[in-house]
């Protein structure tokens, strides 16, 4: 498959690359400055997601677009749901599915409350998970013909291998046996990786955990 990759620098675009170069795709990243990655047999394009450059050319041929978008670096968490609509756009009359790296503060903790509206939910993140809460609303609400999945992982996704397996849930928050709401980066981006070759969940939003 071509896969392309939005925001590939960062540590989790940078581990979805990874992965999608050891199942031998052949992978197109994008970042601010692609300087920063090392890895061989990728194309490398420079865009800047703050510009008002026209970005579906650098998508052109591309399966599957795979967005990894935070704010976060650039200080602009109105970037993010800005970003989905646009990459909607872009990719409007194409056959390109958009596949997008979602937070888990929009998962449900019961019916209608979600994670971010928790009292104990860290205030440090709490931006840039409404923000992502906002970009789901954009793909829920955009009427669109581009075949989109909205991936949240767990509450805590951190630096690790793979366990060898995952979890996939819907709008519903969950945990492990042990009440832990965990993945690590690694079998996050199996999972996302998963997703873009077999497209078991258009047009919906799916969570990732162990």
């Amino acid at each position: 498959m071509n896969i392309t990759i939005l925001g590939a620098t960062g540590w989790i675009g940078g581990e979805i690359t990874t992965q999608a170069l050891l199942r031998n795709h052949q992978v197109t990243a994008i970042a601010r400055n692609t300087e920063k990655l090392t890895a061989e047999n990728v194309t490398l394009k420079n865009f800047d997601l703050q510009s008002d450059d026209d970005i579906a050319p650098l998508l052109a041929g591309a399966d599957v677009v795979i967005a990894s978008i935070g704010g976060r670096a650039a200080g602009n968490h109105e970037l993010v749901a800005r970003t989905a609509k646009r990459l909607l756009a872009a990719l409007s009359g194409s056959n390109t599915r958009l596949l997008w790296v979602g937070g888990a503060g929009s998962l449900e903790v019961s019916a209608g409350v979600t994670l971010v509206s928790s009292p104990d939910f860290p205030a440090e993140y709490k931006d840039e998970a409404l923000a992502q809460g906002e970009a789901l609303e954009v793909f829920r609400a955009t009427n669109t013909a581009t075949q989109w999945t909205f991936v949240s992982p767990a509450a805590v996704i951190y630096p690790g291998a793979s366990e060898g397996a995952y979890r996939i849930g819907g709008d519903e928050f969950f945990t492990n046996e042990q009440g832990e709401s965990k993945i690590s980066v690694t079998d996050y981006a199996i999972a996302m990786l998963d997703e873009a070759q077999h497209a078991a969940h258009i047009n919906q939003r799916i969570s990732v955990a162990y």
